[in-house]
Formats: C-alpha cells, structure tokens, sequence
C-alpha cells in the first residue's frame, strides 16, 4: 500500500428539504385548515477517525463527497425525512484544515472521534406553521436552507512514541524491521526510504511502544535538499527522539558534526521539535572501523552531558539496553503529561 499523508477532498452536506403547502380536505369540513409538514434536515459530513487506516491513500483519487438532501415536508403535518449523512474515514493523527484560510478545524487524534466538517441545512416550514388567528388559510411555505460546502485539506500526522532521525544510510530502517515486526525497505544505498513507516517495540511482559522510521535528512533539507522536511510533521508528536549516527562512513569527520547538523534542520523546520528529548546510538558495531572510532566519540559527548549507546542494528548488539532506555524516557515523559 502507498503512503499518502496528505489529501484534499470536496465536502458539500445536503440541503434541507422544502416546507408543504397543503390543506385538510375531510368529509363534512368545507374549509380544512392547513396541515403542510416541514422539510427534512439535509445530511451532514462527517469525518471520522479510525486505526483501520493508516494512510490517506483511499482519498487522493475520492475528493468529493457529498450527503443527501433532506425529502420535502407533505400533507397532513409529515415532516420529509432526513438527509442520510456521508461519512469519511481518515486515520487517526489526522488533521482537518480549511483550504480558504489554512486554519485547523479538527484534530483527530482519537480511534472513533469525529468531527462534522459541513453541516446540512435545515428543512423549511410547511405552512401549517404560519397559521394565525387572523390568517388561518396561509397558501406559502419555506425553503430548505443550502448546506455547507467546502473544500479542506486532510494532513497526517503519525502517532508514535518516538521518531528515529538521522542522516540516509544510517540504519534507521534494518532497527527498526529487528526491533518491531514493520517490514521496511532496506538496501545498501540513500534514501531507501521514501515514507515513514510504524512498528510496535515490546519490551517486558506486557508493554510496548510506537517506533516511527522517518526518511533520512541531509544538510540543506529545509531548502528542500534530499527530500527535504516533507515528512518531519510526523515526529511532531512524539515523546523523544532516537538519533542514530553512523561513523563508518569514508566521509566521516566526526559524530558531533552529524549531531548538530541534523538538529540545526530540526530547528530551522520546528524549534519545538529540536527541542524534543533526544537519546544517541551510533549503529553499525559489527563494523571494525567503527569499533575503532567508537570510544572518542563517546568521551567527547560525555563531555556534552550525552550518554552514547552503540549498537548493531544488523547483528542485535546493544539493542535490549536502548529499547530499555527508550522506554523509561517515554514512562517519565507520559508521567510528567499526567
């Protein structure tokens, strides 16, 4: 299945049905008052957030959706039916905006929540409603109001625990298929991976957590280098970040450099999220020249107050002691949110 986190749909919720103009015609009443019904409400748009999704593919080619209008009122005061609502499912993360103002109108972060983009308009009144003791015999009735219409844009935002940053080619995507049961792509060069993907760590008895994959940054990303800041919005959420460094590289000068580089782009894309709780490995361990640089890396970042945790992603080195770590950062900030 693609990976569309971004989609924008046409939402046009039903009219309200027309009011009846309609008289009593009974045996032995000469003059029957009127009875005209009211017309039906027409349907709203609903969207709807559900974990059954978890791309916003199924809308990309889908854009409109529009709900019936409400069935006018009849005689003998019956009120029309109701307009039958449409209902638009979207994965949970999923944020609602207006396209003529680019303002948030929902935030579904919930399984099952809702919101009604576009509400259908009111029925009009039959005209048993304007009858009065001076005019008992009115011969006219309401229209149904129009209802809602509008375009909104749908963004996606991933709900995880934490996000793994860090520059292509580190490894980010072979962790996280040994650590979850997610099946990235995983090849030997640059941006294999061109969509974010999800996986559920377990770790203990009964415990667990989101891991979300986020396709590599390189210098320059906010200018739209690489593939720029396309998919940042999806650590957003996230409690902490896993920075992953790989100094096997021939073009390695040092961690520290690829350190800051990657946050000097989380910074220049969201000062909040360069601000997230951030925890280090150097991968690729079952590499001998990376067991050779390993130790001045990790006595020049304790110098910064950073602990270093090395790891392989390849052969497991090192993993239980991260995903541990991981875990007891995301219970300290959950406990601190409550």
């Amino acid at each position: 299945m693609r990976f569309i986190d971004e989609a924008k749909i046409y939402v046009k919720a039903g009219d309200g049905g027309r009011g009846c103009v309609s008289f009593r015609r009974e045996k032995n009443i000469p003059k029957g008052g009127p009875n005209g019904g009211d017309g039906g409400k027409g349907g709203d748009v609903i969207i709807k957030a559900s974990r059954g999704y978890n791309t916003l593919l199924h809308l990309k080619f889908n854009q409109h959706h529009v709900a019936k209008r409400g069935s006018h009122g009849e005689g003998s005061n019956r009120t029309g039916r109701g307009g039958k609502d449409v209902e638009v499912v979207v994965a949970v993360g999923t944020i609602v905006k207006d396209v003529d103002t680019d303002s948030v109108l929902a935030d579904l972060t919930e399984d099952g929540q809702t919101y009604v983009v576009a509400k259908g308009g009111i029925g009009g009144r039959g005209n048993a409603r304007f009858a009065t003791s001076t005019k008992k015999a009115p011969r006219y009735a309401q229209g149904g109001i129009e209802g809602e219409t509008k375009w909104v844009n749908l963004e996606l935002k991933l709900l995880a625990d934490v996000g793994i940053i860090g520059f292509p080619n580190v490894g980010k995507s072979t962790l996280i298929s040994k650590i979850s049961a997610a099946k990235p792509k995983i090849a030997d060069y640059p941006f294999t991976t061109l969509t974010p993907n999800l996986g559920v760590v377990k770790y203990g008895d009964f415990e667990s957590f989101v891991i979300a994959d986020v396709p590599g940054l390189i210098k320059g990303a906010h200018l739209g280098m690489g593939l720029g800041t396309k998919f940042l919005r999806h650590i957003e959420r996230t409690s902490l970040l896993l920075h992953m460094i790989d100094i096997s590289r021939d073009s390695y000068n040092s961690a520290w450099e690829d350190f800051e580089t990657i946050n000097n782009e989380l910074a220049r894309f969201s000062p909040s999220v360069a601000e997230k709780k951030q925890i280090v490995a150097i991968n690729k361990m079952d590499l001998p020249i990376t067991r050779e640089r390993i130790n001045k890396e990790i006595e020049f970042f304790e110098n910064k107050g950073i602990k270093i945790f090395p790891i392989s992603a390849v052969t497991g080195e090192g993993e239980n002691d991260l995903i541990w770590e991981i875990a007891k950062n995301i219970k300290s900030y959950k406990d601190q949110g409550s």
